[in-house]
């Protein structure tokens, strides 16, 4: 179980929000057994639960695959109705179709995650570029929801001709507390084969091309795409958004502190190294890396300094890799400005057009 939000009810007890795979419940507690209940279930991802004064009717903000973020209401055991009509001009516009996919990992894990194939095609089409994007936190999740955010955005690399894969890896929130916690002190592990076992399945499946595969996220997405260059030459691009390239160092210098010890393993103070930290941390195999890559941060950001771009952008130049560095002024862990979010969106797509718009030869 995830919770996700929780919403007091004056005259009931209080309801609440869990992810669930790629979708969203709605429970109520229950005061007899003091646990939570399930009412209804919602497709694709609902947040900012809030309650009316009995209980009766909550209001939920939605997005659906093809459909942005709405305001929902209705009874909590009920289907919940539109009330806000978000961008409605969007629907004016041609979408990559949105699948949802599941598969096992190498140990039979069972995992979820969603493709998108480029617009106005379908999977006999194939095989196409594939960009894989990986979500941040690591305890976040891709919902069947609609994907035209900015870092990077989904939708909008599929109308450029790209398949895009959205694994949900362990370490994710959606199948409770084991599945989010397989990755404490071992980024990187199993959650990078839970990648590369969804890649696999896609090239098997003929709808990606094992040579034109991209692979690109912000935070911890971003973490494992530097991650992912130094392990594997597989990847011909990689976008390494507001990413981690030392976990010691964020320990020293993030906002979360030592809680990042948590993730990476160790602190550089613990006794003699090397330390589990350096194991975990893409620095530390960059003399491997010969994937171009993009590196993305905002200049003010405190959750991951930019120094750890700086870090992996001077050992890319002193292994001779080729890559980009951008550092956006004014800018924190998010990217908020307009003009810098559409310089994300275009900047990463010419990038990933640099390098996957034919086959290697």
């Amino acid at each position: 179980m995830c919770p996700s939000g929780l919403a007091q009810v004056a005259d009931g007890p209080p309801l609440a929000l869990f992810a669930d795979g790629l979708d969203t419940a709605i429970h109520r507690l229950d005061p007899g057994t003091r646990r939570f209940q399930p009412m209804s279930r919602l497709e694709g991802c609902a947040a900012s639960l809030t309650a009316g004064h009995s209980g009766e009717v909550v209001a939920v903000l939605a997005s659906t695959a093809y459909e942005p973020r709405n305001v929902h209401a209705g009874p909590p055991a009920g289907r919940l109705a539109r009330l806000s009509d978000t961008r409605p001009e969007l629907r004016e516009i041609r979408w990559g179709t949105q699948e949802r996919l599941s598969y096992q990992a190498c140990d039979g894990l069972g995992l979820d995650g969603l493709l998108i194939l480029p617009v106005g095609r379908g999977r006999e089409d194939g095989p196409f570029p594939l960009i894989t994007l990986v979500h941040g936190g690591p305890y976040a999740r891709y919902a069947d929801q609609f994907l035209l955010g900015t870092s990077p955005s989904a939708q909008w690399l599929a109308t450029a001709g790209y398949a895009i894969f959205l694994p949900n890896p362990r370490g994710g929130e959606g199948h409770g507390h084991a599945f989010a916690a397989a990755v404490a002190g071992a980024v990187g592990m199993q959650e990078w084969t839970d990648i590369t076992s969804g890649i696999d399945l896609l090239i098997a499946d003929g709808i990606a091309d094992p040579d034109r595969l991209g692979i690109g996220g912000w935070s911890h997405g971003g973490f494992m795409a530097a991650w992912a260059v130094g392990q594997t030459s597989r990847f011909k691009a990689a976008v390494m958004g507001a990413g981690i390239s030392d976990w010691g160092m964020l320990v020293a210098t993030g906002e979360w502190g030592i809680w990042e010890a948590g993730l990476g393993g160790s602190c550089g103070w613990e006794a003699a190294g090397p330390h589990r930290h350096d194991q975990l941390s893409p620095i530390s195999y960059a003399s491997r890396i010969s994937t171009p890559v993009l590196i993305l941060h905002g200049e003010d950001d405190t959750n991951v300094p930019v120094g750890q771009s700086t870090y992996f952008h001077r050992a890319l130049r002193r292994f001779g890799v080729e890559y980009e560095f951008v550092v956006y002024p004014r800018e924190g862990h998010a990217i908020l400005e307009r003009n810098h979010q559409l310089d994300v969106l275009r900047r990463t797509r010419a990038w990933f057009d640099r390098w996957l718009s034919t086959p290697a030869v």
